[in-house]
């Protein structure tokens, strides 16, 4: 993606189901779960950078033992500073202890983060806050064992405001308004009130305080907690959990927005964002890793046993598409072939773009993301060639001499690397003009290979603000003087701003919309935004379910193609000589490419959850009133 955006967490839960012992003996280390741990953050690294978190939780811990570690990083290399502390701190102990090292028991009694149960975290911030405070996972404390609460997630909740109210309405006093916060407190609360009736029970049974613990730990119902405090949650949200004891569960939302796949054997269960991370760290087949289906928890208890529960009547799914075509990583199996058929379908557009002349056609990507759309995108190139050679040659029947079969045969298509990031470079100054210039050789280019008549066809994966590419890609590619150059992007327009986790919240910030906005100044109905505003306004005080997207009304006025050419103006420099055309994916083409990940909302604006519809309105307010203010 050549804008740069912020996006989705990675969440990894791994609990070990054989005693530490067992790991020692099969794999030569009691360390088995870190080193595993390590190995699925760093492979979703892909998804968070501002910051990682681990805690552990050593299970049947005597009174006094410490079971419950965590640690949290924001800087640089967040993943790698975790575990270079983990690291050190426990190198240093069997340095100190050196018969420690054969002691496995002795091992999970004194040295730090070996235990039986993680929880692993990796963090983009989407409201760009990157204090360790708001570092995953936020622990909830408690000198009762079971009322100790970790929670890490992939989410973003719509309706925080309300849930914070909740939270007061149950006479609590919650110390941040924060999504995380709150719905780890509204955990806590239920969980709490749980902890409190089992022992009420157990006390008319007979029992007394330290005997109800252990019975406390297996009569937790999970589920029923989850399903309390989840009544009211809208968002997109895969939520990861560990309770003190050792019970654990992960509860991906009912629209199926965020990911979540896990693994089971007779060693371990294991949870991450993304099938292929599993595959690899583990060494299982695709066919082996499942999807946590929309609405349910995975549920482990302390004992080992493994449940998958419906917590949330499953809504109509709508996995982000996102996901597909720009943030998981493109091993994936499903992931890799989707991706390459969004290349392949934008192909009919391509070849209208440059008059069918693929022969003066030099086809590249922006690194690295469009890749694989590349590879689908040539691919097609090459098919269509083919047919045509097939008819030229058939249809020339004996007149065509060698020469020119062997001519026809080699046509095919001029691919280069044309683009290429300098990764080092950065942008110190922060004076518009200086740094325009800076941002402006962001990106190299290869010199030579485009000659005054091509057409220079470069594929992204998505074109959210156009801002590097007006700054940036096009100024570099017009040094090489084509005739035309020709902007694919893999995803549809964006249109409207997410609110589920990924980082766009503005609608200014959005070149489509800005598009639209010159178009309604050019047709002199600019009045259509005060009436939209007017109508999102009113609707400020009504039930989410109640509420409608107006901000569609926007765009209705105009064709894709009325809006794509536009673009096209919009990203083009003065200074730029070649002509410029943008081309977008059909929506229509995206959920034929990607047709388990229907999650469109950024493109249509037909969001998944009510709450959706409430924040482009007030994203749309925000705008025309000139608030700076998050939607949400």
């Amino acid at each position: 993606m050549s804008d740069a955006l912020k996006h989705e967490c990675g969440i990894a839960l791994l609990r070990l189901l054989k005693p530490l012992e067992y790991y020692k003996e099969k794999y030569g280390t009691a360390f088995y779960g870190i080193n595993k741990m390590y190995l699925l953050m760093e492979k979703q690294h892909n998804r968070g950078q501002d910051g990682a978190g681990l805690a552990s939780i050593k299970l049947d811990m005597n009174p006094g033992e410490r079971y419950i570690s965590r640690i949290r990083s924001n800087q640089q290399q967040p993943i790698q500073d975790i575990f270079a502390q983990i690291n050190e701190r426990i190198n240093s102990v069997l340095e100190e202890i050196p018969a420690m090292n054969t002691d496995v028991a002795r091992q999970k009694k004194e040295l730090p983060y070996l235990g039986e149960l993680f929880l692993g975290h990796v963090r983009y911030g989407t409201f760009g806050k990157n204090s360790i405070e708001s570092v995953h996972p936020f622990l909830r404390q408690n000198n009762w064992m079971h009322r100790n609460l970790i929670v890490a997630g992939n989410f973003n909740m719509t309706n925080v405001n309300q849930l914070f109210e909740k939270l007061i309405s149950l006479g609590q006093h919650p110390k941040e308004k924060a999504d995380t916060i709150t719905i780890m407190e509204k955990i806590g609360h239920f969980l709490d009130d749980a902890v409190a009736k089992i022992y009420k029970k157990l006390k008319a049974e007979g029992y007394n305080k330290q005997e109800a613990s252990p019975l406390i730990a297996e009569r937790l119902n999970i589920a029923k907690i989850l399903r309390k405090s989840a009544k009211d949650w809208d968002g997109g949200y895969a939520m990861a959990g560990l309770l003190g004891h050792g019970d654990s569960f992960v509860l991906r939302d009912p629209a199926g927005i965020r990911p979540a796949y896990y693994y089971k054997d007779d060693e371990i269960v294991v949870v991450a964002s993304e099938r292929p991370v599993i595959q690899t760290v583990f060494n299982v087949d695709f066919d082996n890793v499942q999807e946590i289906e929309p609405g349910n928890a995975l549920i482990i208890k302390k004992d080992g046993s493994v449940h998958t529960k419906e917590i949330l009547k499953p809504l109509v799914r709508k996995a982000c598409s996102f996901e597909r075509i720009y943030f998981s990583r493109g091993s994936d199996a499903e992931i890799y072939q989707e991706r390459k058929k969004l290349g392949k379908l934008l192909l009919p557009k391509v070849l209208k773009s440059i008059d069918d002349d693929i022969k003066n056609t030099v086809f590249s990507f922006i690194p690295n993301t469009a890749e694989t759309s590349f590879f689908g995108l040539t691919e097609a190139v090459e098919e269509y060639l083919n047919e045509r050679k097939t008819n030229e040659i058939l249809n020339g029947q004996r007149s065509l001499s060698a020469e020119k079969v062997k001519e026809i045969l080699n046509e095919r298509p001029r691919v280069e690397k044309i683009a290429i990031k300098d990764v080092k470079l950065r942008t110190f100054i922060t004076e518009d003009s200086s740094r325009d210039d800076l941002v402006a050789h962001v990106y190299d280019v290869t010199y030579g290979v485009i000659k005054p008549e091509d057409n220079l066809v470069i594929i992204d994966d998505s074109i959210v603000r156009g801002t590097t590419l007006k700054k940036s890609i096009i100024k570099m590619m017009d040094r090489l003087h084509p005739k035309k150059i020709v902007v694919v992007s893999s995803a549809p327009q964006i249109r409207y701003p997410d609110c589920y986790g990924i980082d766009m919240a503005r609608m200014e910030d959005l070149i489509a919309f800005r598009a639209a906005l010159e178009l309604l100044k050019e047709r002199n109905q600019y009045d259509l935004v005060e009436e939209v505003y007017r109508k999102c306004k009113l609707q400020e005080n009504l039930k989410d379910v109640d509420v409608q997207n107006f901000v569609k009304e926007i765009y209705a006025p105009f064709t894709d193609e009325e809006i794509s050419e536009k673009i096209s103006e919009l990203i083009k420099s003065d200074s730029v000589k070649a002509e410029v055309d943008v081309i977008f994916q059909k929506v229509a083409n995206l959920n034929e490419a990607c047709p388990k990940n229907l999650g469109d909302w950024y493109f249509t604006g037909n969001y998944p959850t009510n709450g959706g519809n409430r924040v482009v309105n007030r994203a749309f307010i925000n705008f025309y009133e000139g608030n700076k203010e998050r939607a949400y």
